[in-house]
């Protein structure tokens, strides 16, 4: 009877030790998991950004506004404009 007690014991401790091991495991997992969802919403916020970022970078009168103060660029007018003839072929071959 006293091996019984003795091994009951035993186990008894071990089954403790392991839920005191099973419970740290898991609040270091929650912790992680909580680390992880604060990581995803700062990414989310910082992607929101950027796409506004984007967008205001390609809007047509920034683009138009850096082409003529940065480039020197101007709008093209048809007296400032070449055109070339085609020349027809007669056998609709290449000239």
């Amino acid at each position: 009877m006293g091996r019984l007690c003795i091994v009951l014991a035993v186990i008894l401790m071990v089954s403790a030790i392991s839920l005191v091991t099973a419970r740290h495991q898991s609040r270091q997992l929650f912790v992680a998991v909580e680390q992880l969802e604060d990581r995803s919403r700062e990414l989310d916020i910082e992607w929101r950004r950027l796409q506004l970022e984007r967008a205001e970078l390609a809007r047509n009168a920034r683009i138009d506004h850096i082409a003529r103060s940065d480039l020197g660029m101007v709008t093209a007018t048809p007296d400032r404009s070449i055109y070339l003839d085609h020349p027809v072929t007669q056998q609709g071959g290449r000239p």
